[in-house]
């Protein structure tokens, strides 16, 4: 695990970073890795992921051979607005990926990068993964209500990414979860649905808490790497 601070032009303090760097990454210098960008909810931070065994999961994945080697990128934001607002999805892109993929042994093709989050994390996700869908090839919302601010450009990405390019997409939700969120992770499940875009949708028993994402981290990190797991030009450890 590695903790940085990045200055970036558009936030107001530096950016925060949790970074997980799989057991073979020391041993392997020449080797290069996917990347996954994990968002956090509201009012948690860049270790939430962490706390919910993010690392403890993939090493244990990694050393049964049951997940590729990958690094795991946590940023944590600082304000709870809506994008526009922010300076947040701008100091992503322009900040910390760049310092990513300048400072960590990744691999920098779009198959080889996902974004995913939880709760206002997976409002992120979404909204980076489909306006930037020429960034990421995997994009998972994680009981993911919509930033209001996006509901009316949703469905203008969704018509923009060219016919077999779109992002795989992966959408769970409690059954418990608040009634506001449900109705918009339906909402935009319905409208993919409708407009025949490929995902998954899972509906599970459970609520908007901690307890539920922790009990869904392994699915998670299975889903977002399963098109690299047959992959042989991926370092093994």
């Amino acid at each position: 695990m590695r903790t940085v601070a990045l200055d970036s032009p558009h936030l107001s303090s530096p950016l925060a970073v949790v970074i997980y760097l799989p057991p073979c990454y020391d041993q392997q210098p020449q080797a290069r890795y996917p990347v996954l960008y994990l968002f956090h909810g509201q009012n948690f931070d860049e270790h939430q992921w962490t706390r919910l065994g993010v690392p403890q999961v993939a090493d244990r994945l990694i050393a049964a051979g049951e997940m590729p080697p990958l690094i795991v990128v946590m940023p944590g934001e600082r304000t709870w607005v809506q994008p526009a607002d922010t300076g947040f999805d701008e100091a992503v892109l322009e900040t910390l990926m760049p310092w990513v993929e300048a400072h960590l042994h990744t691999r920098n093709e779009r198959r080889y990068r996902a974004v995913g989050g939880l709760s206002r994390g997976a409002s992120w996700a979404i909204h980076l993964g489909l306006s930037h869908w020429e960034l990421f090839g995997s994009i998972g919302g994680h009981s993911p209500p919509i930033f209001w601010e996006d509901v009316g450009r949703v469905q203008g990405w969704l018509r923009a990414i060219p016919e077999g390019q779109w992002p795989r997409i992966y959408l769970d939700i409690g059954r418990g979860d608040q009634q506001q969120i449900l109705a918009s992770a339906r909402w935009f499940e319905q409208l993919l649905t409708q407009g025949e875009y490929p995902h998954e949708w899972h509906f599970n028993l459970g609520r908007h808490n901690e307890d539920y994402w922790r009990a869904h981290v392994e699915a998670y990190l299975r889903w977002y790497t399963e098109p690299w797991q047959a992959d042989e030009t991926l370092p093994r450890p």
